[in-house]
């Protein structure tokens, strides 16, 4: 079964005639064109299909990663909603700390040591004389992760 995010791609590559498309292009049609999404999700959608390797890019140029030509479009496709989002909206579990979990996921997303990760939250804490929890909002931004799932949990954890 093909993933919504391939279908996307290939609806975008098949839609243009092309075979690589300009970085800006690409997001620029998913958001301006199609309205799909908003200019910052669409970004973020290409972002993470590069790190999923569903992309890559080469001097600027996007290219998809499988045949498009594999792929079934459905009359009047239209992404869902959420997409790749799914895992950003993730429930905060009430069994561990959001702290704990905004940790994991830069560390798992940056390929970066959850240790490490723990380090430049301090110091970014220290530097910027912020809430910790924020601190780690800041780190994860620092590294182009999407953490928008946790805002209502720091904010939450802030504000008690």
């Amino acid at each position: 079964m093909n993933s919504e995010a391939k279908i996307i791609i290939a609806f975008l590559f098949k839609r243009s005639g092309k075979k690589e498309m300009d970085q800006s292009e690409f997001y620029l049609t998913l958001s301006m064109d199609l309205k799909w999404f908003t200019p910052k999700k669409a970004k973020d959608f290409t972002t993470w299909s590069l790190k999923n390797n569903i992309l890559s890019k080469s001097e600027g140029v996007l290219k998809p990663n499988f045949n498009i030509n594999n792929i079934n479009i459905p009359i009047g496709f239209r992404p869902s909603r959420d997409i790749f989002f799914e895992r950003i909206e993730e429930k905060i579990n009430d069994n561990s700390k959001i702290i704990d979990q905004i940790i994991k996921r830069i560390s798992e997303d940056s390929g970066k040591n959850s240790n490490y990760i723990l380090e430049k939250i301090k110091d970014v804490e220290k530097e910027l004389n912020i809430n910790f929890e924020v601190a780690a909002l800041f780190i994860g931004r620092e590294y182009d992760i999407v953490l928008d799932g946790f805002f209502e949990g720091v904010k939450h954890k802030i504000l008690l």
